[in-house]
């Protein structure tokens, strides 16, 4: 007793370490009778499966027909096959068949050349001189490589092109592609391309392309219903929106939207560069009080009706996938 007492935290600590492991026992006991209990349902489930794999097909009885069920099931897997294949019909390349640096050529003019009439009479603005990602291309008789994919690009971006004309969205800005020839990558023309590559999978190709234009929110309807209706297998991956009056001050006054860092190059109003360590700030405007406070001018109503929502025209960036199937091996 008098040992107890004398070491009573070892007394103690030696009582909480044994019940501490008999309740660890009780719980690995419990986690192993579970996974054993478990391990026997999945050995029995595939035993179960073993068995109807190796067991004979049966036709059914008088009430069940097995055989008419499961070719009724396989005509509906076809005829969902036919109507899926109708969403992805492949988009004809420009031009057709046996491609060459002439045939290429003379495409490659007669396209854009249809492509800017249509703009025209949908009344889509474009950039001046603008050649829908072909700029690298358009002075060239003579292609480097890429003729194929090259031909596929010209039909997919004739596409793309002909379903925002269709939206008649209010401007074109840009088509960018991936590059697929050596003129690509020598091109000085960056803003024609995107640093992406096509992905290829067991089943198609899928090639990227990035689309800004400015609109309105009734024509990015119509465009997101284009792509969703047309027979070809577009995806619209991603939109991007933001306000084009933003876009378009940014771009007049030379700088991006953002804070304002004065310097002798882009003073603030009232900067004297003899004395770069007195910078006059501008003048804020005088804050008005608020309507209820007194002092506050009475509001003066306008005639007719008031607006409620007023529409801005917006700069869309979206990117967009094509899919092509591959052939059947």
């Amino acid at each position: 007793m008098g040992w107890i007492k004398r070491n009573l935290f070892f007394v103690v600590g030696g009582i909480l370490t044994v019940g501490l492991l008999g309740l660890a026992g009780f719980y690995i006991y419990k986690g192993w009778s579970s996974n054993s209990d478990a391990s026997s349902s999945l050995n029995e489930l595939y035993s179960k499966l073993q068995e109807l794999a190796q067991a004979p097909q049966q036709p059914g009885n008088d009430k069940i027909n097995n055989t008419e069920i499961a070719k009724g099931q396989e005509q509906q897997m076809h005829d969902w096959i036919k109507q899926a294949v109708g969403y992805f019909q492949p988009i004809a390349p420009i031009p057709e068949g046996v491609v060459t640096s002439k045939t290429y050529a003379t495409a490659l003019g007669s396209t854009i050349y249809q492509l800017q009439q249509e703009a025209k009479q949908n009344s889509v603005n474009l950039p001046p001189q603008y050649y829908f990602s072909f700029q690298a291309q358009s002075t060239k008789l003579t292609i480097s490589s890429g003729l194929g994919p090259l031909a596929e690009q010209l039909g997919q971006v004739k596409a793309i092109s002909e379903i925002l004309f269709g939206a008649r969205v209010n401007d074109l800005i840009s088509i960018q592609r991936v590059r697929v020839s050596d003129d690509d990558a020598a091109a000085g023309s960056q803003s024609d391309y995107i640093d992406e590559r096509p992905v290829t999978n067991d089943l198609a190709v899928i090639t990227p392309y990035m689309l800004t234009f400015q609109t309105f929110t009734p024509e990015l309807a119509r465009v997101i219903t284009g792509f969703a209706t047309s027979t070809n297998s577009f995806i619209v991956k991603s939109v991007s929106v933001q306000p084009a009056n933003a876009t378009e001050s940014g771009e007049m006054n030379g700088t991006m939207n953002g804070p304002f860092y004065p310097s002798p190059s882009n003073p603030m109003p009232g900067y004297d560069p003899r004395y770069p360590h007195m910078q006059r700030m501008p003048m804020m405007p005088p804050v008005e009080p608020p309507p209820n406070m007194p002092g506050a001018p009475t509001p003066t109503g306008k005639g007719g009706l008031q607006t409620v929502l007023k529409e801005q025209k917006l700069r869309i960036i979206m990117e967009v996938e094509i899919v092509k199937l591959l052939p059947k091996s």
